[in-house]
């Protein structure tokens, strides 16, 4: 915090005079003037408050303006502005962003409970300019805002800055640019100082100005341009008009151009809903210089992204395509029809269960407890039931569960109908006590998983219930902190050996989870480095995620999280705790979509914080634009990138992704050394990606930074909710620095 200091006290003739001045009927002003004093260095120093409270998504107040010169800051979090929660806050000026003010290095800490009660003061003295404060508390991170400062010695600056543009390239006889022009723009300000420089492309939007604008496409333009000065001055918009040619050529071959229709097809063969009309042109010669298209009758316009087509109705796609050289290829078209959604029932199943058994004094149920699930669907009938027993993957119901192991349990229940909706999981939550001749089997871990599979590899053999009623993946305790790896696969031999004797595999299945103790490595040096818990289950754990944007998640008693089916919109959970360079990132995943559909979720690593960007409205498109989304969808149809895919530059189709039933767990496992990212699904490497730098989003977007200098070697961690229908669950997330 910038030290206080004390006023100077009042020298004795300034107070004689004062009160001489009251005797007269004067002013100190007119006394100033007399006495060939600037009044405007007599004035009284300012004052800017800020208050705190409960809140950690703002200020409860803040000033927003300000005048340059001397100022004393005043910080209040205490039980007066609100807070009773006795917790603290910060306000600290930003020095490290070049984009405002840096010269004052202000970080007060305030709290109810300290020494000021919560209110200090500083002096410090305000330039021209912006300066941009915030609370350095973590998780408050939404606590901030811009304080304008303007001079206080001439007045207020209400001359905007003055604009130039140049243009630079090689010329022809007609004064066109030939093959590219560079339109450089500049801009002064004697007042405030220029803030920023904006440009934009013919009728286009305005975008920050940061480097030259070279323009390579073949034709006529305009670049309009603009700029602000620190006090909010913002300049009259020019313009430069110029032509671009290409280069002397031969070429009089015409692009060749062709579009495929893409979407959900009904039986008839046309699009539900909606038709996505993708265009491409190449050109060996001169090299493409614009395609268009237009619709139906429409006006030709140019094509930059997809078309998608929501009318309802037969519709053609016209198309064509342009070289530099000035050849236009022949029109082409696309004929389709789309038509809407059917109407059917939309209505899913009511499920109820009920647990029966002996009971104890506290409740619990002695030895065994037995759930009964009843579903009714008055629509087109029941199709399935199927049961979830402590997180585990969805099973079919088929004749009441009888649950007999020791401890608490979670039972998820849900039914689809003939038509496809499914249900939202119901559950009841019940302890089987000891009692009643079953004792607690002595199991090492508790691991459910459909499969067994160690460490990473998947063996694809069934996880059965041995005769010591615990599980095969619960024998061989491959989380066990192993000091070497022939000692794990010598306690691996000796689980199997005794499977094999009993019965419960067999030879083939033997040599299948031998094989994969040797392939995990578990006990190599390197290899026993445990994982630290991002997500447990717990509300502590749950508690240390952010969520931005729309949608949601909640937490759920069988210790996962759940993407919301009634929140809308597609937003995002960060872990904002601390950034992450190589690692591994192991996670659990299920699809727990309603209906047939398929839910549709990411993974997010390396974006930077999603708070340091406020040139962007949504803050989850922060980790969409500067990090990299591991994609989870297994739909058949809809977006081209399945699960595994690098989302926008690195596709991984159905097959590759080894999809499993609906409502299973998956594990899940990304592995990012340097710029090489490695994608496991229940074991096995799906996907490998480069990032190679240069790389362009695909299909193109405007906004996209692509990959040089972008895409970070560092950053933090999110899970995508994508909307109301791609609902999805996560458990189990761990990571490990590599």
């Amino acid at each position: 915090m910038v030290a206080r200091t004390r006023p100077e006290p009042p020298r004795p003739w300034t107070a004689l005079l004062a009160a001489l001045l009251m005797i007269l009927g004067l002013s100190s002003a007119t006394a100033a003037a007399a006495y060939g004093q600037d009044d405007t260095r007599q004035a009284v120093q300012q004052t800017l408050t800020w208050t705190a409270g409960d809140d950690i998504t703002k200020y409860t107040s803040a000033p927003t303006t300000a005048v340059a010169g001397k100022t004393t800051i005043v910080f209040e979090n205490s039980v007066a502005t609100g807070n009773t929660m006795g917790m603290p806050h910060t306000l600290t000026f930003d020095v490290s962003d070049p984009e405002y003010n840096n010269d004052v290095p202000l970080n007060i800490l305030a709290n109810p409970s300290d020494d000021s009660g919560g209110k200090h003061t500083a002096e410090v003295t305000l330039t021209p300019g912006r300066y941009r404060y915030h609370c350095t508390i973590p998780g408050h991170g939404e606590m901030q805002g811009i304080l304008v400062v303007t001079d206080g010695g001439g007045g207020e600056d209400t001359t905007e800055p003055e604009t130039a543009a140049k243009l630079e390239g090689e010329k022809n006889a007609d004064g066109a640019y030939i093959g590219m022009a560079t339109v450089t723009v500049s801009a002064t300000d004697e007042g405030s100082g220029v803030d920023k420089i904006e440009y934009a492309m013919g009728d286009g939007a305005f975008q920050p100005y940061t480097a030259p604008v070279m323009v390579h496409e073949v034709g006529a333009h305009t670049v309009r341009y603009r700029a602000t000065d620190k006090a909010g001055n913002v300049s009259q918009v020019k313009s430069a008009d110029f032509t671009v040619v290409a280069p002397p050529t031969d070429d009089t071959t015409a692009p060749e151009t062709s579009a495929t229709v893409s979407g959900e097809k009904d039986s008839s063969g046309a699009y539900i809903d909606m038709a996505t009309v993708t265009v491409t042109a190449s050109d060996t010669g001169s090299g493409v210089n614009r395609i268009e298209f237009a619709v139906d009758q429409g006006e030709y316009q140019p094509y930059t992204v997809p078309v998608m087509v929501h009318a309802t109705g037969a519709h053609t796609v016209r198309y064509r395509a342009s070289d530099k050289a000035g050849n236009v290829s022949a029109v082409k078209s696309v004929d389709f029809r789309v038509v809407a959604p059917p109407t059917q029932d939309t209505t899913p199943p009511v499920t109820s269960a009920k647990v029966e058994g002996a009971k104890n004094s506290d409740g619990n149920y002695v030895g065994t407890a037995k759930v009964t699930i009843t579903a009714t669907d008055a629509e087109s009938g029941v199709d399935k039931t199927e049961y979830s027993l402590d997180g585990g993957p969805y099973l079919a119901y088929t004749a009441p569960v009888v649950i007999d192991r020791v401890g608490r349990h979670t039972l998820a229940h849900r039914a689809t109908d003939k038509a496809g909706n499914t249900s939202r999981a119901g559950q009841v939550a019940f302890t089987v006590a000891e009692g009643g001749g079953v004792p607690a089997p002595a199991c090492p871990e508790w691991d459910e998983r459909l499969t067994v599979i160690v460490g990473t590899v998947d063996t694809g053999v069934p996880n059965r219930i041995t005769r010591s009623r615990c599980t095969i993946n619960e024998l061989i305790e491959d989380e066990k902190d192993w000091s070497s790896h022939a000692l794990f696969l010598k306690h691996i031999t000796a689980v199997t050996d005794k499977l094999l004797a009993d019965g419960v595999i067999d030879q083939r299945e033997y040599g299948l989870i031998n094989e994969a103790a040797e392939q995990s490595g578990i006990g190599k040096p390197g290899q026993s480095e445990g994982y630290r818990d991002l997500f447990d289950g717990t509300k502590k754990s749950f508690d240390k995620w952010q969520h931005v944007g729309g949608g949601a998640f909640g937490l759920n008693d069988d210790s996962t999280i759940t993407s919301s089916s009634t929140v809308e919109g597609m937003g995002m959970l960060w872990f904002p705790r601390r950034t992450y360079d190589d690692f591994s990132l192991k996670l659990q995943f299920r699809d727990d979509a309603p209906g047939a559909g398929n839910a549709n979720s990411g993974v997010f690593v390396r974006f930077p914080n999603v708070h340091d960007h406020p040139e962007e409205s949504r803050p989850e498109w922060v980790a969409i634009k500067y990090g990299h989304e591991v994609q989870i969808l297994d739909r058949p149809d809809g977006d081209m990138y399945k699960t595994g895919s690098i989302y926008g530059f690195d596709r991984v189709g159905l097959g590759g992704a080894g999809v499993t039933p609906k409502g299973s767990w998956n594990d899940y496992e990304i592995r990012v050394v340097g710029q090489h990212y490695s994608v496991y699904r229940n074991g096995v490497l799906i996907n490998e990606f480069e990032n190679a730098g240069g790389q362009e989003f695909t299909p193109p977007r405007a906004d996209d930074p692509g990959t040089d200098g972008r895409r970070y070697a560092s950053g933090y961690i999110g899970l995508q909710t994508h909307s109301t229908s791609d609902v999805v669950s996560f458990r189990n997330i761990r990571i490990k620095e590599l």
